[in-house]
């Protein structure tokens, strides 16, 4: 018998009691969501978390504004529920009993949110911001380490935005607010401003005006996106938090045991959790370069199912063994250092093909290759094609080949460069200024990019020679990574508006996800073990795994 189960306020007009709606079938916890506003919420994302749990299932309401948790997804125990749902906060208690065998019904009700501005996602903020789009843009620069809401909230004046700029620029990339992280003096990059110097006092005069150092309020309208509807509810989202608060899961993937990984940007540590449990190990990394920045990036398997990951400011990469979980560290050659030597990225997808492994050092735009028999590392100096073009490429994916493309960030193109020739061929993508950020090689051999600055999503056949590109519909999503499912979707995830992408490129549709909280996705992953891809991501700014789960 359905058990229906009553919430309470205190003298609130906003009730939460229990309905008539009745629980779906297999359903543990269901309910409508309103407000007296909208009688009726569609996209309205609705989180339960059992006590003493470190993880948390989303569920988004229907076009009737109904949510159902199934029975298989929430074990018996008491919740804490909350919602996001732009705009609106949830008015009375937060809290529900799950019992086995019966499912719970509880109506929400939401009120008006006073605190929009605690509400907007990163994408919001520069869709609110009034000016100049090109200041704004340079704004994306600043995501790395922090909201967007903590400068426009700021009392800053122009003349202290020009000193927060110097010293935003002597902290590493793997730093936050709470974990920072300096910079060693004398390197080629031991100044990394958030803003070109060219446009500083310019950028400093415009966030003094629009910031709080003149006034009490924002004074412009915020600008919220309206909620997701449609085929973009029918998901479920699974939060995993970590136990460290400071952790930034960077890259994750999942081994073929189905554990997932990941690497910490600002921490000498790499994650290993069971999605079963939630049960999360840290594994210790060797500290190559004791007095630099602690971090790492780019993690990747080869063929044998080893890990590779990028050791960043430790100049180096690592080995790690799935199995024995031991970690062995190839530091670059010493006399290839310098203060900011950084190997962000690499790539051992196919080193089955000549035993190579492809990394980089960001820091001077040089092009390594290590050779897993031997153990060393040859430079193959800057990516340069035979007209003398250089690209400076930040992801680095392979082909069938082991051929490695450079997808160049700071520019709009891509390249490649040959496994066996060394040469070097580049590609201009259509969308000016498209930046593009990192990707991967299918089964295929076609490359599939994110192109961060012009808010979509690349492919290049090189067959052909041609660059197709599709632009994601909510602005400033600014894309990281790019995947390809089993079933020809690909899937990429926003740095700025805490949402997933899905594209099916056979009918030019897009599907987007909106995720529970603030996540700052980077690298994408797809398990395609089951009837439909299941994505995961690393919340960079909320120490948590995410795993997304579409339901058609």
């Amino acid at each position: 018998m359905q058990k229906r189960f009553l919430l309470t306020t205190c003298g609130l007009a906003g009730f939460l009691l229990s309905t008539a709606v009745q629980a779906q079938d297999g359903a543990a916890l269901t309910g409508k969501v309103a407000s007296a506003q909208e009688p009726i919420m569609e996209g309205v994302l609705v989180s339960a978390k059992r006590d003493g749990s470190n993880v948390s299932t989303t569920v988004v309401t229907n076009d009737k504004g109904v949510y159902s948790f199934p029975a298989d997804r929430l074990t018996p125990g008491h919740y804490t529920l909350s919602v996001r749902a732009v705009g609106y906060r949830l008015d009375g208690p937060k809290a529900a009993d799950v019992n086995s065998g019966a499912a719970t019904t509880a109506d929400i009700t939401l009120a008006k949110s006073n605190g929009l501005a605690n509400q907007l996602s990163n994408g919001e903020w520069l869709n609110s911001l009034p000016g100049d789009e090109r200041l704004r843009a340079s704004l994306t620069n600043c995501v790395g380490c922090h909201t967007l809401q903590r400068i426009v909230q700021s009392t800053h004046n122009a003349d202290e935005f020009m000193q927060v700029f110097n010293r935003m620029g002597t902290y590493s990339p793997g730093s936050t607010p709470t974990h920072p992280q300096p910079l060693l003096p004398g390197g080629n990059n031991s100044d990394r401003s958030p803003m070109p110097k060219a446009i500083q006092q310019k950028m400093a005069d415009y966030l003094a005006s629009v910031n709080l150092s003149n006034a009490e309020t924002v004074e412009f309208p915020l600008k919220p996106f309206p909620r997701l509807t449609g085929r973009s509810t029918h998901v479920i989202i699974t939060e995993y938090d970590l136990p460290r608060k400071d952790a930034q899961p960077h890259d994750v993937v999942m081994d073929k045991d189905g554990m997932i990984w990941y690497s910490d940007f600002s921490h000498q540590f790499v994650g290993q959790m069971d999605p079963a449990t939630g049960k999360v190990t840290d594994i210790e990394i060797p500290t190559m370069r004791p007095d630099e920045p602690k971090g790492s990036l780019a993690l990747e398997f080869d063929p044998k199912g080893a890990l590779w990951m990028a050791g960043m400011y430790q100049a180096g990469i690592y080995k790690i063994d799935t199995t024995s979980k031991q970690v062995t560290a190839y530091p670059f050659p010493q006399e290839w250092l310098n203060a900011t030597t950084q190997a962000s990225m690499l790539s051992a997808e196919h080193d089955d093909v000549d035993g190579k492994i492809w990394t980089n050092n960001q820091d001077t735009h040089l092009v390594y290759r290590f050779d897993t028999v031997s153990g060393k590392y040859e430079d193959l100096g800057q990516a340069t094609d035979k007209e003398g073009t250089h690209i400076n490429g930040y992801g680095m994916p392979t082909d069938v080949n082991n051929s490695a493309y450079q997808l160049n960030f700071g520019g709009a193109s891509i390249g490649r460069i040959d496994s066996k020739n060394k040469e070097v061929t580049i590609w201009k993508t259509p969308l000016p200024f498209s930046r593009p950020r990192r990707g991967r090689v299918d089964a295929d051999n076609i490359l599939w990019f994110a192109e961060y600055g012009a808010n979509g999503i690349g492919r290049f056949d090189p067959k052909s020679n041609v660059i197709k590109e599709w632009q994601l519909p909510t602005p400033w999503m600014e894309p990281y990574d790019v995947v390809k499912a089993k079933n020809g979707e690909i899937w990429t995830g926003s740095m700025l508006d805490d949402r997933i992408a899905r594209l099916d490129p056979s009918t030019d549709t897009i599907v987007e996800y909106q995720l529970p909280r603030t996540t700052n996705i980077r690298r994408v992953f797809v398990d395609d073990r089951g009837a439909r891809p299941v994505m995961w991501v690393g919340s960079n700014h909320g120490a948590s795994i995410v795993k997304v789960e579409p339901l058609d």
